[in-house]
């Protein structure tokens, strides 16, 4: 799954890295190292310009909501649960399959938080016991240091209770797609703890590397069967974990210290 990520760059960078043609300085977020759900976020999508004289797409680096509310949705509650979807079901499923067909976007990160419960805490968990397991968080990122692109989707839902001209009349939203976790071994793995992603989570968030770029962002693209074809998971052996402070656990803690490498595992969340 993906509930946490970290993303540090700025939108000239971004621009460059996706070739974005507009953004606003509006649009701009600081640099979040702990981005938790219901957050705003920054997000590439291809899509013609408001009031433009062409309907042309054009690659816009935009502010969503992460947590998405389908557009047929009553009230935006359920948008908080909605963070993530299965890239395997996604093109059928009602929440998704609009936006999948459509509304397709890449959610820029340097990496995500992903979260393991030691071996010794999962026993107890068998057991029945009621100690709360204290989990040990690992950070994930490509082993080059290159942005880490999640394929995402968007969608857009009216506020039917607000006017027109009201500024959260529309609300502008977001998922991550996610897919089966590796089980080949790390481009870099910890001295201590899992030695492939599936041994971190069975689930990951599915990262798109840049040949596919302009494929999953063409709205003009709607054929299902074409669009799972870039669902793909990427090549095995691009990625690297390692153990970060169990500070991140807690969504009001925010800063470049979150993603120091840790030499092992906290005492206590031993792998």
């Amino acid at each position: 799954m993906c509930g946490r990520y970290a993303s540090s760059r700025g939108p000239e960078d971004l621009a460059g890295v996706f070739e974005i043609e507009k953004w606003e300085p509006e649009e701009t977020l600081e640099p979040d190292y702990n981005v938790a759900p219901t957050k705003e976020v920054h997000a590439v999508l291809d899509r013609p310009l408001k009031d433009a004289d062409s309907p042309r797409p054009v690659r816009q680096l935009r502010r969503l909501k992460w947590g998405l509310v389908p557009s047929w949705a009553k009230t935006p509650e359920g948008g908080a649960r909605m963070i993530n979807a299965r890239a395997e079901t996604v093109h059928e499923k009602p929440a998704y399959r609009r936006a999948f067909a459509t509304r397709r976007c890449v959610l820029p990160a340097d990496g995500y938080y992903e979260w393991v419960t030691g071996e010794q805490e999962r026993e107890l968990e068998v057991e029945g016991r009621r100690k709360r397991p204290r989990k040990q968080p690992y950070f994930v990122l490509p082993a080059d240091g290159s942005v880490f692109a999640m394929a995402g989707l968007y969608e857009f839902w009216r506020d039917r209770t607000l006017p027109d001209d009201h500024p959260r009349a529309w609300w502008a939203t977001c998922t991550v797609l996610t897919t089966e976790a590796e089980h080949t071994p790390l481009a870099v793995a910890p001295a201590e703890g899992p030695r492939s992603l599936a041994e971190i989570h069975p689930r990951m968030p599915l990262m798109l590397t840049p040949d596919r770029w302009d494929a999953w962002l063409d709205p003009g693209r709607t054929d299902p069967d074409e669009l799972r074809e870039l669902l793909a998971p990427p090549s095995a052996g691009l990625m690297r974990a390692y153990p970060v402070s169990t500070a991140v656990s807690n969504v009001r803690n925010n800063g470049p210290e979150l993603l120091k490498e840790l030499a092992a595992p906290e005492e206590g969340t031993l792998f």
